[in-house]
């Protein structure tokens, strides 16, 4: 079967690319130990759960699931899996699972071997996994299969006329919860019809956040007698470049950047950018320091989630690169979110261009346009940030769906 042939030349790719990255040799070293930490930790008397997700934002998907799951149901442990080292690594020590470990390469010997030694009661693949070899081994084995927060679009392998044949892999799963009614008109198409429509987990897991956000002392001290505070999280050198200009002219703001990537290389730009402001960084100011400042600058992560709530506009980076990251972490608190044009693929993106939460720019004049309007209007900065936190309120439930769907409610 040509998936199979697929899979081998991955994996020998994988091999050798492994040789020369050493983010490729964790993930090629993970899988190959994932038997030998599943010999090591596996109770042989317990009932497992298997979540599968392939990186940390599917995680963050999951996670709602897995945390609610433990609440009414202790008897069972979970087991967590990742395809990717960004994922697991960041992962690995996450206390809501029993075992995190690698997902062995989708091999039908290691599908049939991983379910062998494993014998879980029920499997839950997050958004995007589609594994021909697991899931027609958890089928055969009578395992019930859940897709969770899957989105389906016309332009993927499965409706494509040569995809047909991978698209079996579809019957796989005994129900689809999937995001929008556009997914499930597509599966319909493929005659599959196990489908309910129950929204995105992710809602969820920010209202989670925001519940057990923290306070920050430096960011709380640095936006105490600011008139104003603009917060860019998760920024490209792109978006900086769009953003950081409009705030030198205009200092009645105070700006936080959280960039995507830190880096000496990285922040020494962001400096560069920045024209005669006091500028610090967290991991070396004080409170004290920090509220003489015009710019915080965030150069550690975990903190971007808890910072929105000290400001009263963001902007969300990757809008001109790959696409833009995660902008129901700042929606959820109730202040209008900024992104540039690449956000078609993301659903949370156009509800907030669709309730007036959120303001998509493709450059600075159009930023400069949203940032004046704002600035502006204090009737316009309100009703937009009302708006994209009662959107982020108004699509939570999911995770309860999924577990009354899949009868664990």
């Amino acid at each position: 079967m040509m998936y199979n042939i697929a899979i081998w030349l991955y994996g020998l790719g994988v091999f050798i690319y492994s040789l020369f990255n050493e983010k490729v040799r964790k993930m090629w070293r993970g899988e190959h130990a994932a038997f030998s930490v599943l010999r090591e930790h596996l109770d042989p008397k317990a009932k497992y759960i298997w979540f599968h997700a392939a990186s940390l934002g599917e995680f963050e998907q999951g996670r709602p699931l897995m945390e609610r799951l433990r609440e009414v149901h202790p008897e069972y442990k979970i087991l967590l899996t990742f395809f990717s080292p960004s994922g697991y690594e960041v992962r690995k020590n996450y206390p809501g699972a029993d075992i995190v470990c690698y997902l062995p390469l989708d091999t039908v010997g290691n599908a049939r071997r991983f379910l062998r030694t494993v014998r879980p009661v029920m499997a839950f693949f997050i958004k995007y996994e589609f594994w021909y070899n697991y899931l027609h081994v958890l089928k055969h084995r009578c395992v019930p299969t859940y897709s969770v927060s899957s989105i389906f679009r016309k332009d993927q392998v499965f409706f494509k006329w040569y995809g047909r044949g991978y698209a079996k892999v579809l019957s796989c799963f005994t129900t689809f919860f999937v995001q929008n009614e556009e997914s499930k008109l597509l599966l319909g198409t493929l005659g599959i019809k196990n489908v309910r429509v129950v929204g995105d987990t992710r809602f969820d897991r920010v209202l989670q956040i925001k519940e057990a956000s923290k306070r920050l002392p430096i960011v709380e001290a640095f936006g105490a007698n600011a008139g104003r505070v603009f917060c860019a999280g998760s920024s490209w050198q792109p978006d900086e470049e769009i953003f950081v200009p409009y705030f030198n002219r205009h200092r009645d703001w105070k700006l936080i950047i959280a960039p995507h990537v830190i880096g000496e290389d990285h922040l020494g730009q962001i400096m560069r950018l920045l024209q005669g402001r006091r500028v610090v960084r967290y991991t070396q100011t004080t409170p004290e320091e920090a509220a003489k400042a015009e710019v915080l600058i965030i150069d550690c992560f975990g903190l971007l989630s808890s910072i929105y709530r000290y400001a009263q506009v963001s902007y969300v980076g990757g809008g001109f690169g790959v696409g833009i990251h995660n902008t129901l972490e700042a929606g959820v608190w109730g202040i209008p979110v900024i992104f540039g044009p690449n956000n078609k693929r993301f659903a949370e993106a156009q509800g907030l261009l669709r309730c007036k939460g959120g303001f998509e720019i493709d450059g600075a004049e159009a930023f400069a346009r949203v940032m004046d309007g704002l600035s502006a209007d204090d009737e316009l900065l309100k009703r937009s940030g009302k708006a994209a936190g009662q959107f982020v309120k108004s699509l939570s439930g999911a995770t309860e769906k999924v577990l009354q769907g899949s009868g664990l409610m």
